[in-house]
């Protein structure tokens, strides 16, 4: 039996699952059509439209910043206004790529409880008077976290409401689900549910940190969207030659509920740690975990002798004492336990 993990940094330091290891082995025999001509990559749209009960037209990356800001770039001018939460991964940690992508347009962070922006903060911004005014960035999309940087989840309820805003102003509403799966599982809701039955119109659905070696897919619910996606992603160098090998890894993920099955261990480990740390006096559970991370005040000698003992995680504030931990799909339940016997 392996050693317990102690890993909890991120869910991308996990491997791959083993269903997409046998499915990138299947792809691996014999000779294939290159840039997206194989039969791989052609069965994605059906199969996205199935998950999601309507048609998609569907475009497989490697990465969820490519994902993220290529969508974007489809739905947001040069001289537009993209809304996202202030600590979103396209205003923090994708290096102004999506400015770049979109070739210029303006990232407007916005303030929210839990990592989420709510319909009422999304109002006030959009009251400020910029639409038509030459001076200012035209508004012109919205992009939620899902999950959220601080491990919660945007209900459908919430969705629709942010999305009634975009309608009525004429933005677009781009999705950043990263852990998209985490969510669903978290709700138990649809996929549809979540999505384009909510409101949102592109959606970057995230496959690498929940088991996948290298593959998101860009789902547009509205194909007239995507008619410039094409050209941006070869643009870009977002292109593969060889795209069967991110479409397998998306199909494997489709069959029989894998995304979900993935997901649910992850989410259920998050839980078992959460209620161990609640046991530990003096730690205290920031932010709902709704999804796989667990955001957890703790004691600096607690955190020492976990860290003593080679346990790996993020510090998110040192002054508070807060800490980040995540549980990736092949987390154990003596893996957590492990953790919690670390911390003495």
């Amino acid at each position: 039996m392996a050693a317990p993990s102690l890993d909890f940094r991120s869910d991308n330091v996990a491997g791959a699952a083993p269903e997409i290891m046998a499915a990138l082995q299947d792809a691996n025999r014999g000779d294939a059509s290159a840039y997206g001509g194989d039969d791989y990559s052609t069965r994605l749209d059906a199969a996205f439209s199935r998950l999601f009960e309507t048609e998609c037209r569907v475009f497989p990356v490697a990465t969820g910043t490519a994902a993220n800001v290529l969508a974007l770039a489809c739905i947001a001018p040069p001289f537009g206004a993209v809304y996202c939460h202030q600590d979103s991964h396209i205003m923090v940690d994708e290096c102004n790529a999506p400015e770049f992508y979109t070739g210029g347009a303006k990232l407007v962070g916005l303030p929210g409880e839990q990592g989420k922006i709510a319909a009422a903060t999304l109002e006030a911004a959009l009251s400020q008077g910029w639409s038509g005014v030459q001076h200012h960035p035209q508004p012109a999309a919205v992009s939620l976290t899902q999950a959220t940087e601080s491990g919660t989840v945007y209900s459908p309820d919430d969705v629709a409401g942010i999305a009634a805003l975009c309608r009525q102003h004429g933005l677009r509403l781009h999705m950043d689900g990263a852990r998209f799966a985490n969510a669903v599982a978290g709700l138990n809701c649809s996929a549809a549910d979540l999505a384009w039955r909510a409101g949102v119109e592109v959606l970057s659905f995230g496959a690498t940190k929940n088991g996948a070696m290298a593959a998101e897919a860009v789902v547009f619910f509205k194909p007239e969207l995507a008619e410039s996606f094409l050209y941006r992603r070869k643009r870009g160098g977002h292109l593969f030659s060889k795209s069967r090998f991110l479409s397998v890894q998306l199909l494997a993920m489709l069959q029989d509920g894998l995304w979900l099955k993935l997901a649910r261990e992850a989410n259920a480990r998050a839980r078992e740690l959460a209620e161990g740390f609640v046991r530990i006096a003096g730690a205290e559970i920031v932010w709902p975990v709704q999804a796989n991370e667990v955001f957890a005040k703790l004691p600096a000698d607690k955190a020492a002798a976990m860290r003593s003992k080679g346990a790996l995680f993020h510090t998110w504030s040192e002054a508070d004492s807060l800490y980040r931990f995540v549980c990736a799909f092949d987390k154990t339940t003596e893996d957590i336990a492990a953790l919690l016997r670390a911390a003495g």
